[in-house]
């Protein structure tokens, strides 16, 4: 019995999935679970196990294809059948028939073979399917040529999704804005190679111009000191190990990072329209370089870990997160992030606010340097750490604030938190 394989729904507000490879081919046997295809979305990119064991017969959606959820994008046949049609023997070859008398010409309407009845249309998505989408393709794509942000508009449909006649209607009571001049082609040299950008990078790329237009970003640097969680860390770095472990200087940071959202809590906050969102859960989100792109999956209720705790979370989010096994849910629902450039040996990170947040941390490169300590030089472990946040909502003295408690307790580590 064949079985159809869907695109699946990758979380409630996730409409569609576009395709970035098949891992296997028409033709290709398949297990139960194997990895058929990987798929990128709105949040996540993932990999999609088969649904059932047989020899993948047809693929209907191409490499690059966006599809609606629960469209079938493959089939997969059986393999008992499949196999038992590769070793059937060929049919005889037909006797040709000794030539009939000339017959008198049959009505046109039995010579003629009826045509094949046209493809059933795809179905149209049910009301359930458009309430999961905050807005269509279609919308989507007049926001992004007129500049418009859904955000702002109040929709009719289904959920409050915003529709068609709801974003042309306030384009209309909008005041007209001069249209952007086009900008000029990229000039193309004869050795030039043009590839075109993969669908994270274009998430990527819309979503940080989208917070660039959106946050009125300003950045504070603060200098730290990590002598004393240098000299924890070394303590504890070999029992951490024995625990299945990797106690790296980022869990420290982070918990002195839930420390300060704690003392300040205007930092773990969004804004929507002219009101203020202040979220009672710290949910952190860590950003992940991977080789073909950025994600940053989330450590929920972070304030309620200890720093194992958090090594353990942090090591297996960017594990998954590198072999495409990671959740829709768990790169959502974050309220803070953090960014650690530092790995690659830069000093500072300036980095671009993770809407609907409202800061951002990036860590610098945490090396020796020469500093002044109580009149005397002396050489210690350094890092610088920059603050960037949305001025809309924090101040300078605010930020300032946060960072205060963030190297204090950085400075000061508490053993107890271990």
């Amino acid at each position: 019995m064949p079985t159809n394989v869907l695109m699946p729904q990758m979380g409630e507000s996730i409409a569609e999935g576009t395709i970035v490879r098949w891992v296997k081919k028409v033709g290709d046997r398949v297990d139960r679970d194997e990895p058929l295809f990987e798929i990128s979305t709105d949040k996540v990119d993932a990999e999609i196990p088969a649904p059932a064991a047989g020899v993948l017969t047809e693929i209907r959606a191409k490499e690059g294809e966006t599809v609606a959820v629960n469209h079938v994008v493959a089939v997969i046949g059986d393999a008992a059948a499949a196999a038992a049609a590769e070793t059937a023997p060929a049919p005889a070859p037909a006797t040709s028939p000794a030539p009939a008398p000339a017959a008198s010409p049959a009505p046109a309407k039995e010579a003629a073979a009826p045509p094949a009845p046209p493809p059933p249309a795809q179905e149209t998505p049910s009301a359930e399917e458009l309430r999961r989408q905050k807005s269509s393709p279609v919308v989507r794509k007049i926001a992004a040529e007129h500049g418009v942000d859904i955000a702002q508009i109040e929709g009719s449909g289904a959920g409050g999704r915003v529709t068609k006649q709801d974003i042309l209607g306030y384009m209309e009571t909008k005041p007209a804005a001069a249209a952007p001049p086009p900008s000029p082609p990229v000039p193309r040299m004869a050795r030039d190679e043009v590839v075109p950008m993969t669908v994270m990078r274009r998430k990527i790329a819309e979503h940080m111009i989208a917070s660039r237009r959106t946050s009125a970003h300003v950045h504070s640097v603060f200098e730290i000191d990590f002598s004393r969680v240098a000299k924890l860390r070394a303590a504890k770095k070999a029992e951490y190990e024995r625990a299945g472990a990797k106690l790296s200087y980022l869990p420290f940071i982070v918990k002195a990072v839930v420390d300060g959202l704690r003392a300040v809590p205007v930092v773990n906050t969004s804004i929507d329209g002219t009101n203020i969102i202040y979220h009672k859960d710290i949910n952190i989100g860590i950003a992940v370089a991977l080789d073909w792109g950025l994600i940053v999956p989330v450590v929920r209720q972070a304030d309620e870990l200890s720093v194992l705790g958090l090594s353990r979370a942090m090591q297996d989010l960017a594990d998954r997160a590198r072999s495409k096994h990671l959740k829709p849910e768990e790169v959502q629902g974050g309220t803070f992030t953090i960014t650690n450039p530092g790995v690659f040996g830069a000093l500072l990170g300036m980095a671009v606010i993770n809407q609907p947040q409202v800061a951002i941390l990036g860590v610098g490169a945490i090396e020796k340097r020469v500093v002044v300590v109580d009149d005397a030089i002396a050489i210690r472990p350094m890092a610088y750490l920059t603050l960037g946040y949305d001025h809309r909502l924090i101040d300078g003295a605010v930020a300032d604030q946060f960072m205060s408690v963030v190297k204090k307790q950085i400075e000061t580590f508490d053993p107890a938190a271990l």
